[in-house]
């Protein structure tokens, strides 16, 4: 029996909810350990639709769920959104959600810095969602986050709040932005302090407890390996490392309790917001994927930018990702199409390269090298195993997994939690 830990292995919006949900059934624990309520997923459970930023998707199947000290927390979003699920029916206590005590806030004073920003680059923005997420790691690597934990202690808060102040409001005002007072921000967590604080604990020692019970924990990531901090296409990234070895430190457990890493991947690629995309088509082709795909995203709304499957970046996650399997979703928005592209390479100022450069500059000038694949005209939607699936479709899959180096254990043919094909259990590994 293993544990597993489940990442993006493209721009996010690979799906990562439907199979979260699929793999929660069978977990006793899901924890998320990355980011902030800038990432979504969205759970189709019988007739309701649960739409999820902060909160773990296991709660929605009865699991406990944890929000792990790697996880920034706005504390307004957290509770509007037990709120709404709790009107769906959901039940969250601190007895079914567990937020790590040292977990860092995010204050108001964040999202109104984060948009300042944002709008002073002009051109040159990166495509925040303006949430706070990233002034709010700042504040974490520069030891002046409020956590959790601080709230239980008044004469703490006092003074960190000034310190967090002095450093806001100089850069607010430099931007023309309205700062902040500490009363304001008093008032603030005086709010949410009574509702917040029953939930903290020390999530470390709790999942220590249940690894040593033989209980199964999945790990839940946010976002994906090429909005990675360090990995990805750097400027225009998540603030946070989304790869899997931070599921250890971003929820205070050992590295070998991460398991087997599921890697999520649409049979397309899509990406919101800013920053390069090889393969991205400005065609009839690119719009018909995002149609059939209902490409918007789940936080933002945004409509997302459609290309063809890039076997380079994916073969990347697999490596620096550490990823034993994946999870290809989306198969049947390919359904009719008459060929299929998969990029292979890419040329660079007229060398082909066979890898993604770090520079922003290169990154930006990369052209995509195809293998073009004949399509297939009958339906793969609602598959449920191997031998309902077009022999091109097949033929597809098994290129992919030469391409990228890793065997795809995982195949989604619909939205539907059961239209899923099952080539290897993650949890039996």
């Amino acid at each position: 029996m293993s544990n597993v830990t489940v990442i993006g292995t493209q721009w996010g919006d690979e799906g990562k909810g439907k199979i979260v949900d699929w793999l929660a059934s069978r977990a006793d624990i899901v924890v998320r350990f990355q980011g902030g309520h800038n990432a979504g997923h969205t759970l189709v459970v019988g007739d309701q639709v649960y739409k999820l930023s902060l909160l773990p998707s296991g709660l929605v199947r009865g699991k406990i769920g944890v929000i792990g000290n790697g996880v920034v927390v706005d504390p307004k979003a957290l509770m509007t959104e037990i709120d709404r699920v709790t009107a769906q029916g959901l039940v969250v206590t601190p007895e079914t959600l567990w937020i790590a005590e040292n977990a860092p806030l995010i204050l108001p004073v964040h999202g109104a810095l984060d948009r300042a920003r944002e709008a002073a680059r002009g051109d040159h923005k990166i495509g925040t969602t303006g949430r706070g997420i990233g002034p709010a790691y700042e504040d974490k690597v520069a030891r002046r986050a409020i956590r959790i934990c601080d709230l239980a202690e008044p004469e703490t808060l006092d003074w960190k709040l000034d310190e967090l102040l002095l450093h806001h409001n100089t850069l607010l005002a430099g931007l023309g932005a309205e700062t902040f007072t500490k009363d304001q921000l008093k008032d603030f967590l005086a709010e949410i302090t009574p509702r917040l604080l029953p939930f903290s604990c020390q999530v470390w020692d709790r999942l220590d407890e249940g690894r040593r019970a033989g209980r199964r924990i999945l790990f839940e990531g946010a976002q994906a390996v090429m909005l990675d901090v360090d990995h990805g296409t750097y400027p225009f990234v998540t603030s946070s490392n989304t790869v899997a070895a931070v599921a250890a430190s971003g929820s205070g457990v050992s590295p070998s309790s991460v398991g087997f890493v599921l890697g999520i991947a649409k049979a397309y690629t899509t990406r919101v917001g800013e920053g390069p995309f090889p393969t991205e088509l400005h065609d009839q082709t690119g719009r018909t994927l995002g149609e059939r795909g209902h490409e918007f995203g789940t936080v933002t709304g945004r409509p997302r930018r459609c290309g063809w499957f890039d076997a380079v970046l994916i073969r990347r996650a697999v490596r620096v990702g550490g990823v034993s399997g994946i999870a290809l979703t989306k198969l049947d928005v390919l359904d009719g199409l008459d060929e299929i592209s998969i990029c292979v390479g890419y040329e660079l100022d007229g060398q082909k390269i066979e890898t993604f450069p770090s520079a922003p500059g290169a990154q930006a000038r990369v052209k995509p090298v195809y293998e073009t694949m004949p399509g297939w005209k009958e339906t793969t939607a609602g598959a449920r195993s191997w031998a309902e699936l077009p022999a091109q479709a097949i033929k597809y899959v098994r290129r992919i997994e030469e391409l990228i180096e890793a065997p795809v254990t995982l195949l989604s043919t619909s939205p539907e939690r059961d239209d899923t094909i099952l080539m290897r259990d993650p949890f039996e590994d």
